[in-house]
């Protein structure tokens, strides 16, 4: 066992549902990582940071300064920060690498930690159909629609993007678990190690949280989320496990474990 520890969080979609639930929200991620500056060597954010996010040129998003402002300290204190952009901040760009030092993946992340092989994703989009989400993020990634997007004034934009995501969110289905044959990001994982071997496969993206076994020795992790759940990852070298924070956090709603063997909920 290491005495310094890799920690794993996502899908906290900060500005959501408005100042004062987000600010509530803020203030706990900030106390947790706090908490953990002491240990932590790498701290991996994987996806929906915030709920919405854009870069102009010379104009950034209002609020968020307590979490923003305990990030740069991390990092000025030595500790490796890494952000996925996920499905809703997937329009990062270099503001919070020059200001906070972090590193920024769009991408999936295939990496060795403490000698065990790890693929990490936010996991929008992966595994067999969502057809229909697949077209939309080609969109979203387009660099014309989003050249095009920027000559909107930031007040339009930023009004536009949150009611497009409180639409998207009454429509969404994040903790409705389908059973391991039915889950994307299970069967996607299920394909990688068809070629390829990792300890462990981590995802945000789902919501829930969750332990499987699966393959011959590997282990697919989804994170959970800070919106209900409060969960997050820890890997001290030798096991990784979910901790809920302060345990004062909702249950989750997904209760009925019949659908799946070996399997564990938080």
């Amino acid at each position: 066992m290491n005495s310094k520890k890799t920690y794993f969080i996502s899908d906290i979609h900060l500005g959501l549902p408005n100042r004062k639930k987000s600010l509530e929200r803020e203030l706990k991620l900030v106390k947790f990582l706090d908490e953990i500056k002491n240990d932590a060597e790498t701290i991996y954010f994987v996806g929906d940071i915030f709920d919405f996010w854009w870069e102009y040129k010379s104009v950034v998003p209002r609020g968020f300064v307590r979490f923003l402002g305990k990030i740069a300290q991390l990092t000025d204190a030595g500790i490796k920060i890494i952000f996925f952009t996920g499905n809703h901040d997937v329009w990062m760009k270099d503001y919070l690498a020059e200001e906070l030092g972090v590193t920024i993946l769009t991408k999936e992340l295939k990496t060795e930690i403490y000698k065990k092989k790890f693929y990490i994703a936010h996991g929008d989009g992966l595994g067999p159909g969502d057809n229909s989400y697949k077209f939309l993020k080609k969109i979203f990634t387009n660099k014309f629609l989003q050249w095009c997007f920027t000559r909107l004034h930031p007040n339009f934009a930023f009004w536009l993007a949150r009611k497009w995501s409180y639409n998207r969110r009454k429509k969404e289905t994040h903790y409705d678990f389908k059973g391991t044959d039915k889950e994307l990001l299970v069967l996607h994982s299920e394909d990688l190690l068809k070629n390829d071997y990792f300890d462990y496969l981590i995802y945000g993206h789902r919501h829930f949280p969750l332990i499987i076994d699966i393959g011959k020795s590997s282990k697919h992790i989804n994170l959970g989320d800070w919106l209900v759940n409060y969960t997050y990852g820890i890997f001290d070298g030798k096991d990784f496990v979910l901790e809920t924070y302060k345990n004062d956090a909702p249950e989750t709603f997904i209760t009925d474990l019949s659908v799946v063997k070996k399997i564990k909920f938080f």
